[in-house]
């Protein structure tokens, strides 16, 4: 059991629904720091050492949470957490999905994917610095404002830090079984445009290179590419294309986005969607992107971190297996690093992105302890 007292499922759940009030989508930075400025004021009244790096490229704020050197921190290589404020859902979305609880479920935009676990994080470590529980380790704690569009002003935070770092925590959601992550595959993204001729549908006809068409055979061509042996999948979403019924389409275009298990195949892969070409006269075909996320694949420093968790998790009352997903998480940057990373640490529930999203909140209570437990006496 930990030291740390980290308090009843109850207390928790109601402190988590003033983060759910908090709307945060991506790509609102104002809506984001406002969590950032609370999560800020919390770890600050416990004692952490905070830098806040402002944000950027119309993102929010990046807030990085530090334990202080004192006599019950331990010394080396910190623990490292990294853990997203922002959500897929837009400002407003509380109006039509309101956080409401129904039995064992507590529902709320974003509450699964990932407020639940980013508020544990901030718990667990504020909980430590104002109890003045010992550590082993240092903590190190990240929070960022632009996971779910790839991290793409955090990532070189998560990299460094991540790189000096013992091992990583990623207090990403648990499925309903409470399995935590061992392995992710990467991802791609890639934009696909198509340049056609444009003309009247009906007296020049002829004249005419539909990009709508091209656009059909190239969707066809890519879900051809999809390997589920190889763990290789492909989804074209969403399309666009043409102005009228009576316009030939000039040009059409859509998104691709692209799994894979191995960091071979995402170069393979990669390779072959920038190479695409038009296969209707008339047309041509532009394809940009690249790969997102490497793949996180299971090491050895991955499985015995596990076996360390998991013990750490039966002295909390978690039976705590261990899966493999195909959603990426910041969890890939630091394990293509070779940093042992655990994800899925976070409140177990269903329904990420969607209407329905919920966690299990009497789970709350056993998955603070068990992150602080990890906090506490990780090595």
């Amino acid at each position: 059991m930990p030291q740390t007292d980290t308090g009843s499922a109850e207390a928790l759940l109601d402190e988590l629904a003033r983060w759910v009030a908090l709307e945060t989508p991506t790509t609102d930075p104002a809506a984001v720091n406002r969590l950032v400025d609370l999560a800020e004021a919390e770890l600050g009244r416990a004692g952490a050492e905070l830098t806040r790096i402002p944000g950027r490229d119309g993102f929010g704020d990046n807030l990085i949470a530090r334990t202080p050197a004192s006599a019950n921190i331990g010394t080396g290589k910190p623990i490292f957490v990294a853990a997203h404020l922002d959500t897929v859902w837009s400002l407003g979305t509380l109006a039509g999905m309101p956080y409401r609880i129904e039995g064992e479920r507590a529902h709320g935009p974003g509450i699964y994917d990932m407020k639940a676990g980013s508020f544990l994080a901030v718990h667990a470590v504020r909980s430590i610095l104002a109890q003045k529980v010992p550590t082993k380790r240092p903590i190190v704690l990240l929070l960022t404002p632009d996971e779910e569009v790839g991290s793409p002003t955090s990532r070189a935070l998560i990299e460094r830090e991540g790189s000096q770092a013992a091992c990583v925590l990623i207090p990403e959601p648990a499925d309903a079984t409470g399995a935590c992550v061992t392995a992710r595959k990467g991802v791609g993204r890639f934009s696909m445009t198509v340049a056609g001729r444009g003309a009247h549908s009906g007296s020049a006809f002829t004249e005419g290179a539909s990009a709508v068409v091209e656009l059909a055979h190239q969707i066809l061509r890519i879900d051809g590419m999809v390997d589920l042996d190889r763990g290789i999948t492909l989804n074209v979403a969403p399309v666009a294309g043409g102005t009228r019924p009576n316009v030939i389409p000039a040009a059409a275009r859509c998104e691709i986005d692209l799994r894979v298990a191995t960091a071979a195949d995402g170069e393979r892969m990669a390779h072959l969607l920038l190479g695409l070409g038009a296969l209707t006269p008339g047309c041509t075909v532009t394809v940009t992107g690249g790969m997102n996320r490497p793949p996180f694949a299971e090491s050895p420093g991955i499985l015995g971190l596990y076996e360390k968790a998991r013990a750490i998790a039966g002295t909390v009352g978690i039976a705590m297996p261990r899966q493999q997903r195909g959603g990426g998480s910041d969890g890939n940057f630091t394990a293509a690093l070779g940093i042992p990373t655990l994800d899925g640490l976070g409140c177990p529930g269903a329904g990420a992105h969607t209407s329905d999203e919920h966690i299990l909140w009497r789970e709350l209570a056993p998955r603070a302890a068990l992150m602080a437990g990890l906090l506490e006496t990780l090595d």
